[in-house]
């Protein structure tokens, strides 16, 4: 590793360089099997120190481009269980990612009050886009996400929509009725949702 060429970036959980008596772990690394790992998502650095290469990693003002805790993503849902929904990270804030990151959205984290009660799929559907916080890890190599804020939650979600002459089905935008749902504007058929309050506001407020 030479400091001199491209920033390396790495994800936690990646593995950096072998382990041995000159070369060891410093901040946001640690030493597994002979094998030194991230912690952290950033970039590499080494540093030299009594003959010994030191591994680290940093995350100082977020120059990886990768989201830190507090940061605010989009998120596409992919997979949703009674557990947890599992999303592709493709923004943060305003930047969009050159490749969708992991995330998972756990059912304790999806609203501030009721937690007992939430049901995964009436808050989220596979193909929704979502604003959601970062939160600290507890999987490696996996975001974890947060929509317990009244700002977070659905952004865009796709009713069936009509069918055509082809006999297919073309996406239609659905728009928000409340905080708990939205509705497909052609069939008007209703579907449970934690709706962003930023996106739902201007919508809402025609409505009433």
């Amino acid at each position: 590793m030479d400091n001199k060429t491209d920033p390396i970036v790495c994800f936690p959980g990646d593995r950096l360089c072998t382990s041995n008596e000159n070369t060891i772990p410093g901040n946001g690394t640690y030493e597994r099997l002979g094998y030194i790992y991230s912690s952290l998502a950033g970039i590499v650095e080494t540093k030299t120190e009594d003959k010994n290469t030191i591994i680290s990693v940093v995350t100082s003002g977020n120059k990886t481009n990768l989201p830190i805790v507090g940061d605010v993503v989009t998120a596409r849902v992919e997979i949703v269980n009674q557990r947890f929904a599992k999303c592709s990270v493709i923004c943060i804030g305003d930047m969009l990612l050159n490749r969708p990151l992991r995330g998972i959205l756990r059912k304790e984290d999806v609203r501030a009050t009721d937690i007992d009660r939430v049901e995964m799929y009436k808050n989220y559907r596979p193909n929704d886009i979502i604003l959601a916080k970062i939160i600290p890890q507890i999987e490696i190599h996996t975001y974890s996400l947060s929509t317990a804020e009244n700002e977070l939650g659905v952004v865009i979600a796709s009713a069936r929509g009509l069918a055509t002459s082809s006999n297919t089905y073309i996406p239609v935008p659905m728009v928000p009725i409340s905080w708990s749902e939205m509705q497909c504007p052609n069939t008007l058929v209703k579907e449970p949702r934690k709706v962003a309050k930023i996106m739902s506001e201007n919508a809402l407020a025609k409505q009433q």
